[in-house]
Order: structure tokens, then sequence, then C-alpha cells
């Protein structure tokens, strides 16, 4: 049963845990499928994070009490994903000028950049969750090795579709920005573009894999995707 916590007057938080895990993930992610499922009056928003689900709802129309009581319900058995994930295969240049910090990593851990870009292309990657910016999604499951902490100070501003590592965990970043994190390649793939009508068609609880390309490879890439292509490749998540 999650520990029911209030986010203000309009939220409540269903919280499934403390630590980063697939299986709390895989519980916060099956309450938020049942909620969707019953289609309850006043339920405006739901946010899944790593180890919990906020609900924002209008008390006007659905009172703390009651929803607590669907959240009780719905939790007190066992509850599944109303589908399996997805896996998408991502493709990845981590040649210059992409893999920028590619060196800065490798010296870090003690290999060479091609192990480096090797051992990022090896994982097998959960989508916990967005956040932070439009898109951003934070990634599990990163090669031990590869997890260094990030920068102890930003470094300047990233290209979009930056594929990151830091503070032991992925990401693939949408919008350029300064960051801690240490950008190993690009994707050409863009996971979040308002002018979709499916502005993010990676899904918490979907893997990602990355799929080394060369620079040539990438440009001829974007320009499909910027053409309105989706580059990226889906198939059936493992579990």
């Amino acid at each position: 049963m999650p520990r029911l916590l209030d986010a203000g007057e309009a939220a409540l938080v269903a919280e499934f845990g403390t630590i980063v895990d697939p299986a709390i993930s895989d519980r916060v992610l099956a309450l938020d499928d049942a909620l969707a499922a019953q289609n309850l009056p006043g339920i405006r928003e739901t946010v899944p994070t790593y180890r919990s689900l906020m609900i924002h709802y209008d008390p006007l129309v659905l009172d703390r009490e009651t929803l607590a009581g669907h959240v009780r319900g719905l939790t007190g058995g066992t509850i599944r994903r109303a589908a399996a994930p997805a896996r998408w295969i991502l493709p990845c240049c981590y040649d210059a000028p992409h893999g920028e910090d590619l060196a800065a990593v490798a010296e870090l851990i003690g290999r060479t950049p091609a192990q480096v870009a090797a051992l990022h292309q090896g994982g097998t990657y959960r989508v916990y969750m967005y956040g932070f910016a439009p898109g951003f999604a934070y990634l599990g499951g990163l090669p031990e090795p590869l997890a260094v902490k990030r920068r102890p100070s930003p470094r300047p501003p990233h290209p979009t579709n930056a594929v990151m590592v830091g503070g032991g965990l992925a990401a693939v970043a949408t919008v350029p920005m300064p960051t801690g994190w240490y950008v190993l390649g690009a994707t050409p793939s863009k996971l979040y573009a308002p002018e979709r009508a499916e502005s993010f068609f990676v899904r918490p609880g979907d893997e990602i894999r990355f799929e080394a390309i060369d620079a040539a490879s990438y440009a001829g890439l974007a320009a499909r995707e910027a053409a309105g292509e989706r580059v990226a490749r889906r198939e059936e998540a493992s579990r």
C-alpha cells in the first residue's frame, strides 16, 4: 500500500518507496494506468516519478478522501501495466563534433573513448520519468563503469538531442542548456517535438537502446527527422 501525501490543496502523492528501483517504478506506472482506465471526474493530470505518482485533481469535483479511497482500492491487490512497454532503438553518433565529452569521461574512468562509446551502447536503459525540461528523459540502467559524478560546475550549453551521463544516470536532452552532465554523443531522433500530434513518443517504463552511427549517417537521419519521419525503431521490450 502506498504512502499518501498531500501536495497543497489539489494534489495527492502516492509514494511507493524511497529508492530508484524498476519494481517500484512498475507499481507507480500500474497505478497511473489504472486511474486512467477509471476515468474519474476531477482528475486533471497524473505525473509519474521514480517512486511516486502525483495526482492533480479538482477539489470542487473530486474530494481528497474519495480520491484516496480509489487509490487504496486500486493498490490493495496486484495491479499491472495496461500494456507491455516498448523498446526504442535510437541511433547515436559518438563521433566529433557530437561526442564532446567522450574523451573527458574516458580519462575519468581509465578507458579509451572507443571503450566508453561501446559501454554506453551496450546498456539497456529504462525510462523512469520526464522532468526538468520538456521531454527530458531520465534513464536508469547505465553500465556501472560509466557512473561518473556530475561536473563540479556546469559546462556550456549542449546541443539539442544530446545523449548524456551524470550522477549514475543517462539522459537524452531535448533543448540546449548548460549542464553538469557529460555529453557522450547525440541522436538525430527527436524525443520531444511539439509540432507532432504525439509530442513525446517514448513513455515512462519503456526501454531505450542506442545504436552507433557515424557522422554522415547522423546528418542523413537528422534530415529525415526534420522532414517529419521518426527514425527511432520500436520493438517489444523484454519484460
